[in-house]
Order: C-alpha cells, then structure tokens, then sequence
C-alpha cells in the first residue's frame, strides 16, 4: 500500500483544466464504469453538490470504479478526489511512464488524496479509478479531479456563481446563539453566513449555528451561497432573537449518576421504572422506536414483557420520580435502532416527534444513542428546533461509541460541539470497543483505569466542559460483551480525572473537578447484580468535589 498524501490539489497554471467529466457524480455514474455493479450514487453524505459515489467491496472485488480520461503526452497531470468512509484508493494506470496510486484507512469524514503522475511521448489517455479493499466498509468519492494541460476530451464545465440562498429561517435559539436553515443551492460548494452584515462563519451545509450572542438580543442574518466561481448575493434577511436563559439540563445535579432502564426483558431484572435505584439522577428509557415516517420517533410501552405494567402506572411513575429530583428522559436508537435524520424534513420529524413524546410522558428530554451513525448538520438542527420547543429545561444527553469520539471530525463530536450550549452530558460507551488511542496518542485497552481517563481527556481538551463529560460503563459482565471494569475501576478513573489521583500510568496535565459523573447499561442489570454498581459508584459521584 502507498503512503498516504493529503492536501489541496491546485491547478498548476492557469491554463490547466480539469480533465475528467462527472467529476462529482451529479449525472449518476455517465462516465464511469464500476466492477462488479458495486458502484451507485447517494445524495448524502456529499463533499459538494448533490451526489457521490458510493462504492461496496464484496466477496472478491474491491469495489473498482474507473474513467478513461483524454490527456496530452509529455504532459504533468495533478489527480486528486474526496474520499470518506471504508478503505480508499486513487491511482491512475496507462500513463506511458510510473503508473501511481495514493489511499486512506477509514475515514468519518472527507478526506482528499492527491498525487501526480507524468504520461508518456505517445500516451493520449490514462484510466484513473478509485477503489475499496477486500473485507471493509462501503468508500464514498466525490470532486474528482486530473488537473493539467487540455487533452482534448472535454470535462466538466467551469462553475457558474451560484443563485442566491433562498428559505432561510431561524431554526432554534438559546441565549448565547441562533441556529438557521436554508435551501440547497444547485453547484454550489459552501455557504457564508453574516450577522448584520458581517460574515460570521461558513459551512458546507445548509444550517449554522452562530454562537457568541448576548441574551434577549435580536440579529439579522444572510447566508451566500459559493463556489471556486465565486458568491452569490444576499439573502433576504431574517431575524433571531436569543432568549434570555440558556439551556444544559435544568437542574441536573453537578455531579448525576446516569441509568439506562429497559423497556424490554432480556434476562435482566424486570422492573417497573418505580424501582430504579435511587442513585440515578437521570433516567434513560431505552427505546424510542423509528416510524415510517422518515426521522420521526415513537414510544411503546412493553407492557406483557415487563409484567403487565401499564401506560397509566409508567406515567405515573415519571412523575413519582421527578417528584423526588430525578429527571427521565427517552433515549433514542440502541445498539439495533435506525433514526436517519438527514435532511430539513427528517430533522422537523425527529423534533416535532420526540417533543410530542416528552408531551404525552412527562419525558425531560432525550438521549442520542445512536450507533448506526448520525449526520451531524441535520441532527444538531432537529436537536436546536426540539430545544426552542421544549425551553431551557430541555435535559439532552448522547451516548456514543469510543470509535465515535476519537476526533473532532467525527459526526457524533460534531453534533455534540454543534449543541454544545444545550448539551447536558456525554455519557461515551467505554465498552465493547477493543483498544483505542488516548489523548497522548497512545493505545490503550478496554477494562483499565488508563482506558477510561485517556480517552475522556479527547473529549475534555476537544471542547466539551467537564461538565458534559461522563463515563458510561456495564454493570456487571452481562451488561456487555466486553469492557466490564469493576465499580473500584470507575471510581479511580473519576478521582483520576477531577482530583488527580487513583490513576494509572495515564495522568491528565490538569484535573477536571467539574466532570459530569457516570452512567451504566443499566439499572435493570445494575439490580440483577445485587445494585454492585450503583451503591458504589453513586455515593461516589455525589461526594467528588
């Protein structure tokens, strides 16, 4: 495999072109042949514009997708596309000198590969091709370019300034920041937004969230749509108004104890939510479940699996123990639950539901646990309209897996920045993951005082508060396949990270006395095993400075 090279690929003169057609995949695959019918275009994820590719490795094929691109002999050609996802590869073969070739482990997010090749006295065409590898994830390629000398077959035309935004709107507030929407517009690459004139911020989406606002305070906003042609004209303005309290939770306790209860019965300890321990501060009803209705979500009380419990005795419950200061929020996804909210419509459904729910129940807010993926622009803007609807006492918390908080680029980090003034708590699954890399960069194994604290810091030094930060944690050796630690492990871990002591060869360059706390899968299997968890790890969150 060849090195991996990144970087902007820019033309190098200003009579080069960009050689290949359809180079971002807007008229499907035209251009384009992919082995083994492996290849499609999607409408998102995008680097830009309205498609990518998409391509599948099965069985024996990698996935191969290739263009037979015009070009002039003796002649330096720059190749370079967008690439995200599985394994990626970018070559060029048939170039009469060094064929060459560039990829990329997965990715979470878009990343460019560049590299340079030299054609030959008699070579009039090359083959360039992306593909995958044998046994990995689906790769996605978008904006691919062969940038050099005209070779006389024509590419894609020069872009055109696009039109100007329309449907812009203010999709939720809080008292420091404003979030907004707005129409796609067609060739366009990026979108600019200005605050009473000024650009403020600029995004490859169609929402922004523009921070850093003063309270009870009104703004108007434009967004501009751009591209390598230029900026389109303002938009109509509109206005967004903060309001005059922030969100995060309510009055969450500074340091909460976070339980997972099971609507279900998996040979855990059946119990009526009145039963959870009263070490929990917050209260996590797993599962919301998806509807037909693209990103909208329901709740179904299994009453026969949990013994005859009725909707009218859970509600009651809800409010029993809101009562006692707890707070009860649904949670939405699992390790088997699919929401996809990836468009303006999905993002309204998924608001507009998990507010009528939090209506219907009492529920405070809600809980992201999806581990099927999110999309981070369209997830924080459903995340921002169900905060406008519900005020300031919105209780929104997260639980994703380890893989999906090892760098900022990551969507699940993303959408927990995005929200950040909103956000309550990130509970990070440290379970059923394997090893993964710490803050310092080096590998640490699951089941360690070092895995929990090393891997925390990526989220405490990556812009969460400390506050939003807690360790999410199995029960007992039933509640996970792996990653059980025992309750003295996570209790070290937590006056590693805000005392600076209990820890192991990982120590944090400060202490972090602010740290939210810890959450487990789950009360259900928390009383199976004797509540092991909770009457050591509770006392133990509620006395951290």
């Amino acid at each position: 495999m060849g090195a991996l090279a990144l970087g902007f690929a820019h033309p190098a003169s200003a009579a080069d072109v960009n050689n290949a057609k359809n180079a971002g995949f807007e008229s499907g695959l035209s251009g384009w042949t992919c082995s083994a019918s492996s290849g499609t275009t999607v409408s998102s994820p995008v680097h830009s514009g309205s498609a990518a590719l998409k391509a599948t490795p099965a069985g024996q094929d990698n996935a191969r997708c290739t263009q037979t691109v015009a070009v002039k002999p003796n002649s330096t050609y720059t190749l370079s596309a967008w690439v995200q996802g599985g394994y990626a590869y970018l070559g060029a073969t048939g170039t009469g000198t060094t064929d060459v070739s560039t990829w990329t482990p997965d990715s979470a997010s878009w990343k460019q590969l560049t590299t340079t090749f030299t054609t030959g006295s008699a070579t009039t065409s090359v083959t360039v091709y992306t593909h995958g590898w044998y046994g990995q994830a689906a790769y996605l390629a978008d904006d691919v370019s062969v940038y050099g000398p005209d070779g006389g077959g024509g590419g894609d035309p020069a872009p055109t300034v696009p039109a100007t935004p329309g449907g812009l709107t203010v999709s939720g507030t809080s008292s420091s920041s404003v979030s907004l929407a707005w129409n796609a517009v067609s060739g366009a690459t990026g979108y600019n937004v200005y605050r009473d004139g000024t650009k403020v911020t600029a995004v490859t989406g169609t929402s922004a969230t523009v921070t850093g606002l003063a309270a009870s305070t009104s703004y108007g906003f434009q967004v501009t749509a751009t591209n390598a042609a230029g900026e389109s004209a303002k938009s109509a303005t509109v206005t967004g108004r903060t309001s005059a309290t922030g969100g995060g939770g309510g009055t969450v306790p500074k340091h909460a104890v976070t339980g997972y209860w099971q609507n279900f019965n998996n040979g855990a300890t059946v119990q009526k939510l009145s039963a959870v321990q009263a070490q929990y501060d917050i209260i996590a009803v797993a599962f919301a479940d998806a509807t037909t209705t693209p990103g909208a979500v329901t709740f179904n009380l299994d009453s026969a699996g949990l013994g005859g419990y009725t909707v009218d005795q859970f509600k009651a419950d809800i409010k029993a123990k809101q009562a006692a200061g707890k707070k009860v929020i649904v949670s939405v996804g699992g390790q088997n639950g699919t929401v996809s909210v990836s468009d303006p419509t999905s993002a309204a459904n998924f608001a507009n539901s998990v507010y009528a729910l939090m209506q219907t129940y009492g529920f405070d807010g809600v809980d992201i646990d999806l581990e099927n993926g999110l999309n981070a622009t369209y997830m924080s803007q459903a995340l921002r309209s169900l905060s406008a609807k519900a005020g300031p006492s919105l209780v929104l918390t997260m639980a994703p897996q380890t893989i999906d908080m090892q760098s900022t680029s990551n969507a699940y980090f993303q959408t927990a920045l995005n929200v950040k003034d909103i956000l309550t708590v990130v509970n990070m699954q440290y379970y059923n993951s394997g090893s993964m890399l710490g803050c310092d960069g080096k590998v640490y194994s699951q089941g360690s005082v070092d895995f929990l604290t090393a891997l925390a810091c990526i989220q405490l030094e990556g812009g969460l508060s400390p506050s939003q930060v807690g360790l999410g944690l199995p029960a007992s050796t039933s509640g996970a396949g792996s990653g059980y630690v025992s309750p003295t492990v996570v209790n070290n871990a937590l006056d590693c990270l805000t005392k600076g002591t209990g820890c192991g060869s990982f120590k944090p360059a400060k202490t972090y006395p602010d740290l939210r706390g810890a959450m487990t899968w789950s009360t259900n299997w928390d009383a199976a095993a004797g509540n092991a968890w909770s009457n050591a790890v509770g006392p133990h969150v509620h006395g951290l400075p």
